[in-house]
């Protein structure tokens, strides 16, 4: 494929633009509003001049890639494109306008694909003629430097059309994973454990947010502690996939969004980029301090893990992904310090079973129900791996 088309210039479209082009490929990075595009084309020649300063290509490889990308407010470009991706705002109804009017201006052997993190890629894909060349393409922020995207089949897909999208960004030097077209995926999906169970030892008023971003962070050995992350993502966006992924599972207690979150969005306190979040970010703001009771801090990592790996062996179970793509997702999407199927063995998958039903005797409710997966294996005496 020689051309690839891009819509939206925000941080994510521009962000695949730099990969594509940077894979030789001509872009053209299409957006509607003009100064969006300008502010695209003046960030990506910051981020290639600081690249070549930092040796990581030369200036004439920086200036290629530049070259390589084409800014327009104009969908007609398109017509010469191969590839398109689809990276704009998180709404059905514009995504399958934007689809259909792409129909009328590309060749019937263009392939069509969707950044959507919790859409049904299938539900946009109806909106086509040629629906079986459409699928879901879903890279991670920032696009150049997480290696994962996960590659998904909508009902329509044609395997020839998977394969050849698979392909195509395997050669991009990503770490791509298969995973069928159901709510979040498999990195929106599993991930929700680690901010709503967190949220809710909050607000039990077990441990505040400093505590379990440490437990979190020293004891379990992740990057992020669930409370800075969701600052860094931004609690509008957080709990707007989080509420997505809700009413999609049709309002499975397991993923029910947070009112301590939904009040942070209202009141504008989003993270960094507001200034303020579940942390001060303001200048001379003091930074709180945990509780740092090693007893306290296992019982908060034990209980968030556990649900991760939880959530994790109901994906297998559904047949959402192997799992070894569950594993891979988590590990290369969000940075975990492990694959948590993997995880479950060394720890005991019997351990995990009998913290899911103390959990669910404690409270009684469907949130902790444990995975028949889970039970199975612990009853066949097996492992995952």
């Amino acid at each position: 494929m020689k051309t690839i088309g891009i819509i939206g210039a925000g941080s994510m479209g521009s962000g695949i633009a730099q990969v594509a082009a940077t894979a030789g490929h001509e872009v053209i990075l299409l957006d509607s509003s003009k100064p969006m595009l300008q502010k695209a084309e003046q960030n990506l020649r910051k981020i290639l001049d600081r690249l070549a300063d930092k040796g990581k290509m030369t200036k004439a490889e920086a200036g290629g890639v530049l070259d390589r990308i084409q800014f327009t407010d104009q969908l007609p470009k398109f017509s010469p494109c191969e590839l398109i991706i689809e990276a704009i705002i998180e709404d059905l109804n514009i995504k399958k306008q934007i689809f259909r009017e792409l129909e009328s201006i590309v060749s019937n052997n263009c392939i069509i694909a969707t950044n959507t993190s919790s859409l049904s890629v299938s539900a946009i894909a109806s909106a086509c003629d040629h629906a079986e060349r459409v699928l879901g393409i879903h890279f991670f922020n920032p696009a150049p430097l997480m290696p994962l995207v996960e590659i998904i089949p909508a009902v329509q897909t044609q395997d020839e059309v998977l394969k050849e999208a698979r392909r195509l960004v395997d050669s991009w030097g990503k770490i791509t994973v298969l995973t069928k077209d159901t709510p979040g995926f498999i990195v929106n999906r599993v991930a929700r454990p680690f901010y709503g169970e967190a949220l809710r030892i909050l607000e039990e008023g077990i441990a505040d947010v400093a505590t379990i971003d440490w437990a979190m962070t020293e004891i379990g050995g992740f990057r992020m502690g669930p409370f800075t992350l969701m600052d860094f993502i931004g609690n509008d966006i957080n709990y707007t996939v989080t509420e997505t992924v809700f009413k999609s599972f049709f309002y499975d207690p397991r993923y029910k969004p947070s009112f301590t979150q939904k009040r942070l969005a209202e009141a504008g306190y989003l993270g960094r980029k507001s200034g303020r979040g579940y942390y001060d970010y303001s200048e001379n703001a003091a930074k709180p301090e945990p509780n740092f009771d090693q007893q306290l801090g296992q019982k908060i990592f034990n209980r968030i893990l556990t649900l991760l790996i939880n959530e994790a062996a109901d994906a297998l179970f559904w047949n959402i992904a192997s799992k070894e793509d569950i594993d891979l997702a988590m590990t290369k999407g969000v940075n975990y310090p492990a694959g948590l199927l993997r995880w479950a063995d060394e720890i005991g998958i019997d351990k995990c079973v009998l913290q899911m039903d103390e959990l669910y005797d404690e409270y009684l409710e469907d949130r902790y129900r444990c995975s028949p997966l889970l039970r199975r294996m612990v009853r066949d005496g097996k492992s995952f791996y």
